[in-house]
């Protein structure tokens, strides 16, 4: 049996294709550690998921491993396998816990890196860190596959999973700009960011800046700063896609949106100081290192479709991810 572990709606995306692709074929178990469980996607309450809780701790980042490796231990009975996704804190700390069991790892999303421990911290020292307990590494890219040559493990270049529920939906180019800010090397800085696309809202009337807000309340305290932008709620995933499907441009700090907007053929202004996802660069995406360089960034940033393939996958991982699986079982 399979231990697919998650801790937060981006890695519920991203797992999900693989648990519908698996369903009837291997046998698996699903465990939520609790991380972000207040904006979990309702889809989740069709499947059988083990449930834990985080406890309190003056240190988020030490609640989140402690309270992993100190309840997980019951999940693990009758596990030959445990598959984490991606790079959060409740993956390193389930990716431990297997590890100091003894039982070979999964790493879904494998071999992303940004070069720059710091950023994004502590993403980045988690990737490093899974990646060199991991005995299979199924990654996105060819490049994913090189960043973990030197670790252990078996690696398999299939194709990012979140694409794959994107298949067959058409881009359009309607007059309306998607942001989404949350990261946390952005949060002592948000309020310029906000005040820099609020300008950009104020000088490109053509076009609607829409920005659902992240519910953290470092970023929420921020909100009244935008007075040209548009706020909404929160979206779930589909509604979200649906935005990106259809606007003109994608400003972001985000890791996933690079490459959802990539597969639409989309252009993505990325707030950040670096970005694990270099394939699209110049292409697809330009980083924007501070707020005070975006205004210049948007100006010259040309709004069009882009006519070249996603460097992120085809759409189909999670049959790739299917086939790697079942010569797993045969060998077992």
């Amino acid at each position: 049996m399979i231990l697919i572990a998650f801790g937060t709606r981006p890695e519920w995306i991203k797992i999900e294709p693989v648990i519908k692709k698996i369903h009837g074929k291997i046998p698996y178990k699903i465990l939520f550690t609790g991380q972000h469980s207040e904006i979990i996607d309702k889809s989740i309450y069709g499947y059988p998921v083990e449930n834990l809780s985080i406890d309190y701790h003056t240190n988020r980042l030490d609640g989140i491993v402690s309270s992993i490796l100190r309840k997980s231990s019951f999940v693990f009975d009758d596990i030959k396998y445990t598959m984490v996704q991606g790079d959060t804190t409740s993956a390193f700390a389930v990716a431990l816990a297997s590890f100091h069991r003894q039982i070979p790892i999964i790493h879904l999303e494998a071999g992303l890196r940004s070069f720059d421990i710091q950023n994004p911290y502590p993403e980045e020292f988690n990737r490093i860190a899974i990646s060199n307990m991991t005995n299979i590494h199924l990654c996105p890219t060819e490049q994913n596959k090189i960043n973990v040559m030197k670790c252990p493990g078996t690696s398999f270049v299939v194709g990012n999973t979140v694409l794959d529920s994107l298949v067959g939906l058409e881009p359009t180019l309607e007059d309306f700009i998607v942001i989404t800010m949350h990261r946390r090397e952005n949060l002592d800085i948000i309020d310029k960011w906000f005040e820099q696309l609020d300008l950009l809202a104020l000088d490109n009337t053509r076009y609607e800046f829409i920005l659902p807000m992240h519910p953290n309340p470092s970023i929420q305290k921020h909100r009244d700063l935008l007075k040209y932008v548009t706020v909404i709620d929160p979206l779930s995933h589909e509604e979200c896609i649906d935005l990106i499907r259809r606007c003109s441009l994608v400003i972001t700090d985000s890791g996933g949106i690079q490459e959802e907007s990539a597969f639409f053929k989309k252009k993505c202004i990325v707030c950040r100081e670096t970005t694990e996802r270099q394939e699209g660069e110049y292409v697809f995406s330009e980083l924007c290192h501070t707020p005070e360089k975006l205004q210049s960034i948007f100006n010259r940033t040309k709004i069009e479709l882009v006519d070249r393939k996603c460097p992120y996958g085809d759409g189909y991982a999670s049959d790739k991810i299917l086939k790697v699986l079942e010569r797993l079982y045969e060998n077992i």
